[in-house]
């Protein structure tokens, strides 16, 4: 009963988990360097899943007998040694069952598990609430409890299955089979925070006096604006940066194979070019990615001074996810391009390589 309503609560409030984690460097995090994507699924393993189809199938319609009631509860009375064997793990995934517990595992590395932990909490005990409910009724038209319990467990199997995904969670196969399913995939911050607003939302929340819906508007402004500090601050660096230390690092690299050129053609005379062949393809590329660079960064500060210059809080956190983001990525990509082009001694910087495989 409690697997199946933490199922069915993720799966009725998806939207509410995904705004739980949301933060700049979440966004960087979410679907790469072994984190779970954005899209959120649960994992419960292969035989937990297959025991799940199993009472949704065996489930009768319709009056149950006692040898029906006593076949289904022996099938479930496998579940405690199922769960103290099970070593089925899925590393791709946002929420999964690993043996004895649930596993949020999409909370970013810096952030408060608090806050994840006050919707997982908040979720799960309003749809506690409803099942009983629900059973409540089916007992109130003459059910008896144990048949009421296993026909509302049945009810919820269906109504949650398209949560539950034991696959890859990395592929860009889940992510067409997640949109067939109707889950919904909120890639960045403003999205998913947009789920705050809902009415539906805030009177969970508020029903079980977990949170008015004035703390839910203000932690929405908060989380809005601590998004965008963090990405005004991202592009500013950014900006310092690539005009500060990239650039001239280029520049000075090409001044020596400037010179490396000038002093084979005065030696070679017009016999140079031949020599000089790859010393001038190094020129020519890194003159490239210096133009890309230098109109990316303008660009950048252009951008960014005007979402700044923005009053709409909302607003100017999607500006600076769909319009500030996308020309920080142009500036790394041309930064990356040169870093793989200028010579160690010069490059001011710690290279990536240098970073992912320290000695």
């Amino acid at each position: 009963m409690f697997l199946v309503n933490t199922i069915k609560a993720i799966h009725d409030n998806a939207d509410v988990i995904r705004a739980s984690i949301a933060g700049a460097g979440n966004d960087h995090r979410l679907g790469g360097n072994e984190a779970p994507p954005a899209i959120v699924s649960v994992f419960i393993g292969s035989q937990l899943s297959q025991l799940l189809d199993d009472l949704e199938k065996n489930i009768k319609v319709g009056k149950m007998t006692p040898e029906d009631k006593t076949e289904l509860k022996l099938e479930i009375g496998k579940i405690p040694q199922i769960l103290l064997d099970n070593t089925d793990r899925n590393r791709t995934s946002p929420f999964a069952f690993t043996g004895n517990k649930f596993e949020f595992r999409a909370v970013g590395s810096t952030a408060n598990c608090a806050n994840a932990m006050i919707v997982v909490n908040t979720i799960v005990a309003n749809q506690l609430n409803k099942f009983k409910v629900e059973v409540d009724k089916r007992i109130s038209t003459g059910v008896k409890k144990d048949e009421a319990i296993l026909k509302e467990i049945q009810k919820l199997i269906k109504e949650s299955k398209a949560i539950r995904f034991e696959g890859n969670g990395y592929g860009e196969e889940w992510v067409k089979e997640a949109k067939k399913r109707g889950l919904s995939n909120l890639k960045d911050t403003p999205s998913a925070l947009k789920v705050w607003k809902n009415k539906k939302v805030q009177e969970i929340f508020a029903a079980l006096n977990v949170l008015s819906n004035e703390e839910v508007d203000a932690r929405y402004e908060v989380q809005l604006e601590n998004y965008v500090m963090k990405l005004q601050i991202e592009a500013r660096i950014c900006g310092d940066m690539a005009q500060n230390h990239i650039i001239p690092a280029a520049i000075n690299y090409q001044n020596k194979l400037l010179e490396n050129v000038t002093g084979l053609k005065a030696v070679l005379g017009a016999s140079y070019k031949k020599s000089a062949t790859t010393q001038i393809k190094l020129i020519e590329d890194i003159s490239t990615h210096l133009t890309g660079i230098k109109v990316a960064i303008d660009e950048l500060k252009a951008v960014r001074k005007k979402v700044e210059g923005m009053n709409d809080l909302e607003k100017q956190a999607v500006e600076f996810s769909e319009k500030v983001k996308p020309l920080m990525d142009v500036v790394r990509e041309h930064a990356d391009r040169l870093e793989m082009l200028v010579d160690d001694e010069i490059w001011p910087l710690p290279k990536l390589r240098e970073i992912l495989f320290t000695r």
